[in-house]
């Protein structure tokens, strides 16, 4: 896998494996007063801190990494492929706001 490019998935996909039980971890960059809006229920680490945070980021599982719409969630996933080569990682596509208008309208919109 290239470092430099970071792997997405769509809020569908995210979906079907929430519904199928699959085993992975949901990363939620954004900041603690943007998670008290509206939360998929995921490990919330702000982008400002994660290089401090990476032991409790998984590297046995799937990690989809999520913020409002896509842009930090990717910069964290870049960031976590060039410094810490994590080979796991999947960017939520449009963030929890696109999860939010699609699949769940019950989340909050910011």
């Amino acid at each position: 896998m290239n470092r430099n490019e970071v792997r997405e998935i769509t809020v569908h996909q995210l979906k079907e494996m929430m519904d199928n039980k699959e085993d992975f971890a949901l990363i939620d960059v954004r900041e603690p007063d943007e998670v008290e809006i509206c939360s998929m229920d995921g490990i919330n680490i702000p982008l400002g801190v994660i290089d401090v945070n990476v032991d409790k980021i998984p590297r046995d599982k799937k990690v989809i990494v999520h913020c409002r719409s896509g842009k930090r969630s990717y910069m964290a996933a870049l960031f976590l492929q060039q410094e810490h080569q994590y080979e796991n990682l999947y960017n939520l596509n449009g963030g929890i706001m696109e999860y939010a208008k699609k699949i769940d309208d019950s989340l909050t919109l910011y």
